[in-house]
């Protein structure tokens, strides 16, 4: 057996992903949320495996299909090399922690991730268009400013006797300003979470 067999497949998918999704700077709590938001992602969407995930939903991580340098290293290493690199290490453990729901989630619960490209493209990020709210401002590792959008779900309210409408009233019944709420940053990543007054108001779900 090679050195690359030694891993599971499972694994080396989500330590690959979590490696090529983090920062270069190798921050081991950067890496273990990364690797976390990707196994809660693969259950809330209900996928058996990561395998299944990447091929079903290829727009969550673009980094197994875009050439991603650190996803490929991480891909064709060996046992060896990886316990010689401390980031390539730190992707390994985390990814079993995080298949085994043992350890910290250092993502707090987040669902989502930003790198620098937030503050890169800030006027037309999706998110910062849509929303953002930094539950700590230690977590805006950007500098960059939070957004609102406010949105306001009115229902009407009509009333009929004897099948005519006799009043017709329209009431306020949900709002919010905001979809994505910050939940912890390490290295240069932010995670997320969505807003609950916005999932009570539209019946979103947490991972969409």
């Amino acid at each position: 057996m090679s050195d690359t067999e030694k891993i599971s497949k499972e694994v080396r998918i989500l330590a690959a992903m979590a490696y090529g999704e983090a920062s270069h700077n190798d921050v081991a709590e950067e890496i273990g949320a990364i690797a976390y938001v990707l196994v809660r992602q693969r259950n809330a969407r209900g996928h058996s495996d990561m395998s299944t995930f990447v091929t079903s939903d290829k727009t969550f991580s673009f980094v197994v299909n875009d050439g991603n340098a650190r996803y490929k290293k991480f891909t064709n290493a060996s046992e060896a090399e990886i316990a010689k690199d401390a980031g390539m290490s730190a992707a390994l453990d985390a990814a079993k922690k995080a298949l085994a729901n043992e350890g910290t989630d250092f993502s707090n619960g987040g669902y989502f991730w930003d790198g620098a490209d937030i503050k890169s493209n800030y006027k037309n990020h999706f998110k910062v268009k849509h929303g953002i709210q930094f539950s700590d401002p230690a977590h805006n590792i950007y500098d960059i400013k939070e957004s609102t959008k406010l949105v306001i779900i009115n229902k009407t309210i009509v009333k009929k006797k004897k099948g005519k409408v006799i009043s017709s009233e329209t009431v306020e019944v949900a709002r919010y300003d905001h979809i994505y709420v910050s939940t912890a940053a390490y290295g240069g990543t932010i995670f997320w979470k969505h807003n609950p007054a916005y999932m009570e108001a539209t019946g979103a779900k947490e991972y969409k």
